[in-house]
């Protein structure tokens, strides 16, 4: 070897060891691991550890419909299956499975990523602990429940905000920047103290922009008011009433560790599918309330705050779930994960879609282009 490659080869060594050196000292170990796995995947239950959210013994079954999957399927929607990579599509009309597909390995028991999915089934819950007592109102103070809430600008913060996505702090929705919050809180192991390091720089209420850094203080606060952590709080709350077929699971940032709220709930279309159903039914289920229909009311109501990047008003977003009032004369609603997970609810035809998968189309005017597509080719098929 030249001396000029050598000097290359041992400054190229130091250079890795000083930034090696650099990630430790900074307490940012996990970008390692984010490294190595490269980008999220909808099995990642695979590489984290993960909660048991419990189903019922007895579980309750979707009955089929008379015509189920005899229905023409539009060709847009063969497309958007071919083209961004289905893993799961399914389609339930007055509280039947009506249509259901799976491709590439994936079945009715197959358990996949939700992604931001997750956060409806957390805003699902808060309305949950506010009918049984364990929190007030949504205009209870963050503080109430966490210490680190108490004092300063944070101290303004409630409940509400959280859910608008209105709190103020400084979370960085960042999905390409190893070194932001949200790597961190996927790939790392220490959500708390992410959720410690939080400072509010803009007054709480006044602006919507999307954090998951709302969603998994929620996720502490529904663990502090409830003493339960969120997996057990989801079985007995949800899954168990709901009569999900299978258990569900939730990554944790480590063993005996905390839930990441704004993400990671593992299911299957079949058992997603209630979530759609609970809330197409304002809270009901089988005659029992689950959630309060007065809060599944406010829940689906747009904020009507000002968007933070641009000041137009928040037409599309309620508490945690994406909002489509008038598309096309339907009031639709639904909870949406990045890699294009959706359960999809359109109460004028009483239909509920659920849609599993590895990609998702554009955004435009704040949805997915794919959304949209999927909602007009099934009222194609559902007259």
């Amino acid at each position: 070897m030249s001396r000029k490659a050598r000097r290359f080869t041992v400054g190229t060594v130091l250079l890795l060891g000083l930034l090696a050196i650099g990630i430790h000292m900074a307490d940012k170990d996990y970008v390692y691991t984010a490294a190595f796995y490269n980008l999220a995947d909808i099995d990642d239950n695979k590489i984290f550890e993960q909660r048991v959210v419990a189903a019922p013994k007895v579980a309750q079954p979707w009955p089929k419909a008379v015509d189920y999957n005899r229905l023409p399927v539009p060709e847009e929607l063969a497309r958007l299956h071919r083209d961004l990579s289905s893993v799961a599509f399914l389609v339930v009309k007055d509280g039947s499975l009506l249509h259901e597909q799976y491709w590439d390995g994936y079945a009715d028991t197959s358990r996949s990523n939700s992604f931001s999915m997750a956060k409806s089934i957390v805003s699902m819950l808060v309305g949950i602990a506010i009918k049984d007592g364990k929190i007030q109102s949504v205009e209870q103070p963050v503080g109430d429940f966490l210490p680190e809430f108490r004092e300063g600008a944070k101290a303004k913060i409630k409940i509400r905000h959280l859910l608008w996505m209105s709190s103020g702090l400084n979370w960085d929705e960042s999905y390409i920047n190893p070194f932001s919050m949200t790597t961190e809180a996927y790939y790392g192991t220490n959500l708390k103290k992410i959720i410690d390091r939080l400072e509010a720089v803009a007054e709480p209420g006044q602006a919507f922009t999307y954090k998951s850094g709302d969603t998994q203080v929620l996720g502490f606060v529904l663990q502090a008011a409830t003493g339960k952590s969120l997996s057990e709080l989801a079985g007995e709350k949800l899954w168990k009433p709901l009569g999900a077929m299978h258990n569900a699971e939730w990554s944790v940032d480590k063993p005996d560790g905390m839930e990441k709220a704004y993400c990671c709930f593992f299911s299957n279309a079949r058992d997603f599918a209630r979530l759609g159903q609970l809330y197409l039914h304002n809270g009901l289920w089988n005659g029992d309330t689950l959630v309060p229909p007065a809060y599944v009311k406010a829940s689906l109501t747009p904020s009507g705050l000002p968007k933070a990047t641009d000041g137009s008003k928040v037409d599309f977003y309620g508490y945690h779930w994406w909002l489509m009032p008038g598309y096309k004369g339907q009031d639709i609603f639904y909870a949406r994960g990045i890699l294009g997970q959706y359960v999809i609810v359109i109460p004028e035809k009483e239909l509920i879609i659920v849609r599993l998968g590895k990609e998702r189309g554009e955004v435009v005017s704040n949805h997915p282009s794919d959304v949209r597509v999927m909602v007009d080719a099934v009222n194609k098929m559902v007259k």
